[in-house]
């Protein structure tokens, strides 16, 4: 079996402060992770395989507005496109760190060294090393990033766009979404149970509260909807759970 599960930007960063960590959350998303593995060892228990996938929180996000690059408009200046990438590397450093203190056997997978997008923004993205990692045990971490696209220079290839392509590309078995809430809210800021079409909770779902480029919840929802196969969306106390096969959170199943 194969999980892949999204640790979202604003669990593990501060979104509102330049280029900060929230660190004890962090530390704690590597925890319930090293502990859904056997014995503390790079030995996983018979569950599943697992890709880890986060998001820009504070680090891509602000120099992504900064430089005017979102997912569909781009830019061909490099400093730019540069300048996005390396934020995003060094948050993915402290995400590895976190894990590796931890005995998880993470390796990074940089999006803009692997994916591209055609000009009508289709992304190509070859599943190949993360395959091959899965096959010798390591688990692949991935993130928001940047990536050529013909036309625009480079626009950004969210987290949750890689989650929908590693879900379908690996033919994954369970897909779930980290954020800061407990799940999908209602109007009453009540946890929606499921969600089978968007118009379910249109009305509920706003835009972000921080500076983010890629859609917020809305965004979420649609992605996983067009997945065409059940996800979850869930707050960090879901991530134990999550892994231990139980549904946490907002069950999306279009």
């Amino acid at each position: 079996m194969t999980t892949v599960l999204k640790l979202g930007g604003s669990v593990i960063t501060d979104k509102d402060r330049r280029e900060t960590v929230d660190l004890p959350a962090l530390e704690a998303a590597a925890t319930a992770v090293a502990d859904s593995f056997a014995d503390g060892s790079d030995e996983r228990d018979e569950h599943e395989d697992l890709v880890i996938v986060h998001g820009g929180g504070s680090y891509g996000h602000f120099h992504a507005e900064e430089h005017g690059v979102s997912t569909t408009t781009g830019t061909h200046d490099a400093h730019g496109a540069l300048a996005i990438h390396d934020a995003m590397k060094r948050l993915n450093g402290h995400v590895l760190d976190a894990f590796g203190q931890r005995e998880v056997p993470t390796l990074p997978v940089h999006p803009f060294s692997v994916g591209a997008r055609d000009a009508d923004g289709d992304l190509t993205f070859p599943l190949s090393s993360v395959r091959t990692m899965l096959d010798e045990g390591f688990v692949p971490v991935l993130h928001g990033d940047v990536v050529a696209h013909a036309g625009e220079g480079v626009t950004v290839v969210s987290g949750d766009e890689l989650v929908v392509r590693l879900a379908e590309g690996l033919d994954a078995d369970r897909v779930g979404l980290c954020s800061t809430v407990p799940g999908v809210l209602d109007t009453d800021d009540e946890v929606v149970p499921e969600i089978r079409e968007f118009g379910d909770v249109a009305a509920a779902l706003g835009g972000s509260d921080s500076t983010d480029v890629t859609g917020g919840m809305a965004a979420k929802v649609r992605s996983l909807l067009d997945l065409g196969a059940p996800a979850h969306i869930f707050g960090p106390d879901g991530i134990a759970p999550f892994l231990a096969g139980e549904s946490p959170g907002t069950r999306i199943d279009g």
